[in-house]
């Protein structure tokens, strides 16, 4: 085991993946040279050299297309898209062709092999081009899978998994806890399984649902919650595409009570799908109505970040409600 924080774990996921399989191609804006914009990529050009680690232009919808015709012809192509903000020019490409290929070929092409990295989220103070949350769009489309890890040891088993995994992978990375978050991460080769959520904490009166960034922020208000006698499941769920729904229900089952919270809008984000289908599938055991906390419908602010972001109070807010509903 060795102390790092996420962006030396996501690191050696990549020189652990390179390493082991030489399909593996690392490329993306600047991820050569300096190793990035958050140096997520650095020294693995000088490991592994210019012709497996390497600069693409600056067109977003040229990595992914290109990353699709690596991973067509057997590559392991790992893209990194500087910002998820920038991921947009690219989404004809992931939608109607990654996600597609297997599908439209009757299996006879895939890109199996594509993993797409990009650092997603506020905290940063990057106003509204560099802190959006855009998992829920991906979410929507059968095909891809999205993963989205909490610290540092997750986001090396699960950066790995998604390389490795038969299917096209998005891989949203918290920017905020790129170097906020550190912890204990084996040094060896390991893999987290994908599409399984996890049960960080137990307990008793109501479930806490997240990933990625949020997940320290319902862990700090769980612990707010138990302060005031309200015990709190609370749950990473991890895989956003597939998501564990089994996990989420049985939580519900014992608790009667959810509280789901994201960055990403309220409209539409992910927390509305979990809420419908654990609505359906837990109504007769539900003690409250299932609650969302979540960003703003209004584009990502500068000066107000704080006021957008959901945060442990409002969190807490949500449990307290839910238990006196």
């Amino acid at each position: 085991m060795a102390h790092m924080n996420m962006l030396q774990a996501i690191n050696q996921a990549l020189d652990v993946a390179m390493d082991s399989d030489p399909r593996v191609i690392c490329f993306g804006e600047d991820v050569g040279g300096f190793g990035g914009v958050f140096r997520a990529t650095s020294h693995l050009q000088e490991k592994y050299g210019k012709a497996r680690c390497f600069n693409t232009p600056l067109v977003e919808q040229g990595i992914v297309g290109f990353a699709n015709g690596l991973a067509a012809q057997g590559h392991k192509a790992v893209a990194e898209i500087q910002f998820a903000d920038y991921i947009y020019p690219a989404f004809d490409q992931i939608v109607n062709e990654s996600a597609k290929f297997r599908y439209r070929s009757g299996s006879l092409f895939d890109v199996g092999g594509l993993t797409i990295r990009t650092p997603y989220g506020g905290g940063i103070s990057g106003g509204h081009y560099h802190s959006q949350s855009p998992e829920a769009y991906f979410a929507h489309t059968p095909g891809l899978k999205v993963v989205v890890p909490r610290n540092p040891h997750q986001a090396k088993g699960l950066l790995l998994a998604s390389i490795r995994d038969p299917n096209p992978v998005l891989f949203f990375e918290p920017k905020r806890l790129y170097r906020a978050s550190s912890g204990e991460v084996p040094e060896g080769d390991y893999q987290l399984p994908l599409g399984e959520a996890e049960v960080v904490k137990e307990g008793g009166d109501l479930t806490l649902v997240a990933w990625g960034a949020q997940m320290p922020i319902i862990e700090e208000a769980a612990e707010m919650a138990e302060r005031e006698g309200i015990s709190c499941e609370v749950i990473d769920l991890r895989s956003i595409l597939p998501w564990d729904r089994d996990c989420i229900a049985e939580s519900v089952f014992k608790t009667g009570r959810l509280v789901i919270s994201h960055e990403a809008p309220l409209t539409g984000g992910f927390a509305a799908e979990i809420a419908a289908a654990i609505q359906q599938r837990c109504f007769l055991y539900l003690e409250s109505p299932i609650a969302r906390v979540t960003g703003l419908d209004t584009p990502f602010p500068l000066t107000l970040e704080k006021e957008y972001l959901p945060d442990a109070l409002k969190v807490l807010e949500a449990i307290r409600a839910s238990v006196n509903f």
